[in-house]
């Protein structure tokens, strides 16, 4: 399981919190390291999200797509039309 970008940049601000708070410079050295770190995990993080929510919404249109060609190919075109709510003007 990946971290997701909102977790990376919440540990690179503690990161940075103890580096500035750190009285001994060693510590302070490993802070700024670990905030690096966290700041590219979080790139890679929000990248990655990028692409889940890419694919979900292709794979969204693409079944869109193929129930409607699916319609346009079947002997009863309207068939497909039964299971969708019908709108109707108030009035």
């Amino acid at each position: 399981m990946h971290p997701t970008a909102f977790t990376c940049r919440a540990q690179e601000a503690r990161q940075r919190q103890q580096a500035t708070d750190a009285l001994l410079p060693n510590v302070r050295g490993v802070a700024f390291i670990a905030a690096a770190a966290w700041r590219k995990e979080a790139l890679a993080a929000e990248k990655r999200e990028a692409r889940e929510i890419a694919t979900r919404l292709h794979r969204i249109e693409s079944r869109l797509e193929r129930s409607t060609e699916d319609r346009d190919l079947s002997e009863n075109p309207d068939r497909g039309f039964a299971d969708r709510p019908v709108l109707r003007a108030l009035g």
